[in-house]
């Protein structure tokens, strides 16, 4: 009877590991689906803010347990798209102003090294804080509160900070050595940005 019990208990440890393996393989693979769906919403130049907004909302479904698919997602992408679209003007502007301190940098301008550096940390920050505000993101809420708070998050917690910007690094090494590589990786970075929120709101 004793080594009956053990034998037991042994199968329903072993069962509860497969079955947390499996969960996490499913919402891995889940990631990378979503990385998909959010280069496609991309596509559209100044959609991109609007993209992690509904990735990040559809990972924080399947994460609860909540239904969700490929139409909630583009319910998702259309409702924050009507706001987002000027977040991503303005985020193409400061690339746009980023890009021409870099080429004052490299003309040899007085000061242009160091306004250069100040600029690619300052657009490193822009983006940490648009992803932050991503995957907080719900259809009763405003960007302009959003980025506000995300904004004061990005700076009072650098170390979730950090974790968003790795995940960042991680999409441009994709990319550098196979470019088809980095589209399935921006699932990984929006799970990243809501990992690091939840992580900020549980503290």
């Amino acid at each position: 009877m004793a080594q009956a019990g053990v034998k037991d208990r042994v199968k329903d440890r072993r069962r509860r590991r497969e079955s947390m393996f499996g969960e996490r393989f499913s919402v891995f693979a889940e990631c990378l689906l979503t990385g998909v769906w959010i280069a496609v919403a991309c596509l559209g130049v100044v959609t991109y803010p609007a993209a992690f907004a509904a990735g990040a909302r559809h990972l924080r479904r399947r994460t609860t347990h909540q239904v969700s698919g490929l139409r909630e997602f583009v319910v998702d992408f259309r409702a924050a798209v009507r706001g987002g679209w000027a977040v991503g003007l303005v985020g193409w502007a400061a690339a746009a102003a980023v890009w021409v301190d870099v080429l004052a940098a490299r003309a040899g301008l007085p000061g242009g090294p160091f306004v250069g550096a100040v600029g690619i940390l300052a657009l490193i920050g822009l983006a940490v804080a648009l992803l932050r505000a991503a995957a907080l993101w719900t259809p009763e809420s405003t960007w302009r509160a959003l980025l506000a708070d995300a904004g004061r998050r990005t700076v009072l917690d650098p170390a979730g900070s950090f974790l968003v910007v790795c995940g960042l690094a991680v999409v441009a090494l994709s990319a550098l050595f196979l470019a088809p590589l980095a589209v399935p990786v921006l699932g990984a970075v929006a799970a990243a940005a809501v990992a690091v929120e939840e992580r900020h709101r549980r503290r």
